[in-house]
């Protein structure tokens, strides 16, 4: 097994985030430091990252969480914000993230320590559609709804092409349901403010036909099988 695919088998991340470790010279295999992300792994190797020995998981937990507000979607905080680590019991917080939500947006996120899963859900080719209901202060036109679908130039780059529709118009807010299939850092509300509005609530309802029916803003559930396996055919 290819090293990258062996340390996220052991819960440590998406293979991205492990080839990282390797890179940063954090792994070593029986004893040496390993950058080759091509060196192969069997069960008679010995690999630790940071000193820690590493195995993998014999179990895999999946999670879907309904994230607020005001937590970030990572394990800790070097600036003492609250995380979502801090909305599942203490027993599970082996899992990690899937993806991100920032800090002002709620909604839908994954957390696994399947490391394949989390790669596949995050990589680009893979075109996975995440939906949202967006707020945007303001009335939007067609032309302007128009450059959203077409892809919008942010910071000199053009997005991929996305869906989004006007649900509602009401006192100077439009509400709007987008799906996007890239996933960029704050995509949404920087492809608003290229066409000149604030988005002042964010929210993630879907992740394919995944959705947030019966989970409360702050609760979990753990998907079941029958989900899993959609999220690993996608």
């Amino acid at each position: 097994m290819r090293i990258n695919k062996y340390l996220a088998s052991c819960g440590l991340g998406s293979r991205r985030k492990v080839e990282e470790l390797i890179k940063e010279g954090r792994v070593c295999v029986d004893g040496k430091v390993e950058t080759n992300l091509s060196t192969d792994i069997t069960d008679k190797n010995e690999v630790t990252v940071d000193g820690n020995v590493c195995a993998p998981n014999s179990e895999f937990v999946y999670l879907l969480l309904h994230k607020p507000k005001g937590y970030i979607s990572s394990v800790s905080d070097d600036r003492g914000r609250k995380t979502v680590m801090d909305l599942i019991p203490k027993e599970l917080r082996f899992v990690k993230p899937v993806g991100r939500l920032d800090y002002d947006s709620e909604g839908l996120l994954i957390l696994t320590n399947d490391g394949d899963l989390a790669f596949n859900l995050t990589h680009p080719s893979k075109q996975i559609g995440k939906t949202y209901l967006v707020k945007i202060e303001g009335n939007i036109t067609e032309g302007q709804l128009a450059v959203l679908r077409n892809g919008a130039v942010v910071d000199g780059v053009r997005l991929a092409k996305c869906k989004a529709k006007v649900i509602e118009n009401k006192d100077n807010i439009t509400k709007l349901e987008v799906t996007i299939f890239e996933g960029k850092n704050r995509e949404i509300r920087k492809m608003f403010e290229a066409v000149g509005y604030l988005v002042i609530f964010l929210k993630r309802t879907k992740i394919g036909e995944l959705t947030l029916r019966g989970v409360d803003r702050g609760a979990y559930r753990n998907l079941t099988p029958s989900e899993v396996a959609y999220l690993k055919a996608l």
